[in-house]
């Protein structure tokens, strides 16, 4: 989980943004995502494991981790 929060940190940093506005960012990349036109898109999207009906920030980062390291 520190590794999680040392990341959207380092990125909340690197747009001079607080943490909470970079997972805003996310999350409405997520929606998005979810809602977009285009079939293959949308399902992508919802492959993300998630505990709810839309991912979090922490579960997106977690399954993106998880896909580049299985691509290794």
């Amino acid at each position: 989980m520190e590794q999680t929060e040392n990341f959207f940190e380092r990125m909340a940093r690197e747009r001079n943004i607080t943490v909470e506005e970079m997972k805003k960012i996310i999350s409405e990349r997520i929606e998005q995502g979810l809602h977009d036109p285009d079939p293959e898109k949308r399902k992508s999207w919802e492959a993300i494991p998630c505990k709810g009906d839309v991912p979090t920030p922490e579960e997106w980062l977690k399954y993106a981790v998880e896909k580049l390291d299985s691509e290794e």
